[in-house]
């Protein structure tokens, strides 16, 4: 019961932390960025700024499918982040730019999560493979996988998956503080209209870290289901 409360409040946590996060990017997406700028003129400014010329700005379909893409050098962005010439649009178009820096410069927890990404990806179906086994197999053919052993094996996806996520929370952090950096000292978002900026990226990082504690919580949950089944 105890485990149930926590799942809930987590859900309850994570659902408060995004419907905040989409109100704040509503409300900033209305607020004019200096200069009439769009998403995509922040971002080729700031790849600029930083000497990187071998990245390019693409639009994604999608809403707040903004992301970098380490592995063919693309700043993916939301046809509402692309062409906004808001404060939101700058502030995530500069944040994800900021994955750009990281890369450029050799930044480790981001080469990190990148040589992670194709082990959770694994993970993540030898997960689904497990609990189709444990679930339907278990009525079918009851010894086609030992309770304990698939136990074991979720537990392993589940350190990989909170692992991901804690080294997602520095990168998104620092990438973050490299936005809020530049739009400063650029003249792109200066005053109020920065600290517009800071409140929504702040709400962004606030969803990674209700991720990583999720996972982590996760985790432990089925560490105790092991524990107590060798008991």
């Amino acid at each position: 019961m105890g485990l149930l409360i926590i799942f809930l409040g987590f859900f309850l946590l994570s659902w408060i932390v995004s419907s905040t996060l989409k109100s704040k990017f509503k409300a900033y997406s209305k607020v004019p960025l200096n200069y009439g700028m769009s998403g995509r003129d922040v971002a080729e400014k700031m790849l600029r700024d930083h000497g990187i010329h071998d990245v390019k700005i693409i639009s994604v379909p999608g809403q707040l499918t903004d992301h970098y893409n380490p592995s063919n050098k693309t700043v993916n962005l939301s046809p509402e982040v692309y062409h906004g010439q808001s404060v939101a649009s700058a502030a995530v178009a500069a944040h994800e730019c900021g994955h750009a820096v990281q890369h450029a410069v050799g930044y480790a927890p981001l080469e990190m999560r990148s040589a992670l990404v194709p082990i959770q990806n694994v993970s993540a179906r030898v997960l689904n493979i497990i609990f189709m086994v444990m679930i339907f197999g278990g009525f079918i053919l009851p010894n086609i996988l030992p309770y304990t052993l698939g136990l074991q094996i979720v537990i392993a996806c589940y350190a990989i998956f909170t692992l991901f996520a804690f080294i997602t929370l520095p990168v998104e952090i620092n990438a973050t503080q490299r936005a809020l950096a530049w739009l400063n000292n650029s003249g792109v978002a200066t005053g109020s209209i920065h600290s517009k900026a800071t409140d929504a990226l702040k709400w962004a990082a606030y969803t990674y870290v209700v991720a990583a504690l999720s996972s982590l919580v996760t985790l432990m949950y089925y560490v105790m289901m092991y524990l107590g089944s060798r008991d």
